[in-house]
């Protein structure tokens, strides 16, 4: 298995991802309360943004996640599950120093959005 190299690795593995999340009995229920069915393409342009930029210091994304998530009904159990979600599908599709810190870099963001938005909310 090969590496995550370039955007085309990561649209494949955002649209695995988030077709993992779509289909998630807790995920679901809170990306479908904010993003339409029609918006989903407009979404997962962000998030290839997004992680080009985490992943190759590419320009292209602007936008504040955290304040994104604020206002979402989510808590320790969500974050827990996204991140088995990100990793699995990590795991299914790409292997090497890149695709580890894929899964890293996520974590890391799991674990601040979870501590601020708990932090926040207390």
């Amino acid at each position: 298995m090969r590496d995550i190299e370039n955007l085309d690795d990561i649209r494949t593995f955002v649209d695995a991802f988030y077709g993992k999340v779509r289909n998630d009995n807790l995920l679901s229920p809170v990306f479908d309360s904010k993003i339409p069915a029609a918006a989903w393409p407009a979404h997962l342009q962000r998030m290839y943004a997004f992680w080009n930029a985490i992943l190759f210091a590419e320009r292209g994304f602007d936008g504040n996640p955290m304040q994104k998530h604020l206002s979402l009904p989510i808590e320790e159990k969500h974050f827990s599950q996204w991140l088995a979600l990100f990793r699995a599908t990590i795991d299914e599709n790409f292997s090497g120093p890149k695709a580890e810190e894929a899964k890293q870099r996520a974590r890391s963001i799991a674990q601040i959005m979870n501590f601020k938005i708990d932090s926040l909310r207390a």
